[in-house]
């Protein structure tokens, strides 16, 4: 694993963490809700890069946090750039009069 994600993942784990405290809900309650394992719960608020992403999703859902996945890569910038670096204008011909003939 690339040594950025895994910088990733244990701030990812701290902040769903933080969203059950703030919530004020168990590690039970919550796993129950997501249909995990109390340990795996635990893993997840680790960042244990081992735990599918379905199951970060299935946390996410049951604190009510399921829509924030939509913002991942909404604004992406790099993504954009690369693309604009690679876009080709293409000037048109200019536009001839048709003649006529009678």
């Amino acid at each position: 694993m690339p040594v950025s994600s895994r910088k990733v993942l244990p701030v990812l784990g701290e902040q769903i963490k933080l969203a059950r405290l703030r919530r004020t809900l168990s590690a039970a309650v919550v796993a129950e809700r997501a249909g995990i394992s109390r340990s795996t719960l635990w893993q997840i608020e680790k960042g244990n890069p081992s735990v599918a992403f379905g199951a970060y999703f299935l946390v996410l859902f049951a604190l009510g946090l399921e829509e924030d996945l939509l913002s991942v890569a909404q604004d992406d910038r790099l993504g954009r750039k690369l693309q604009d670096a690679k876009l080709v204008v293409h000037k048109r011909a200019a536009k001839t009069e048709r003649v006529v003939s009678p």
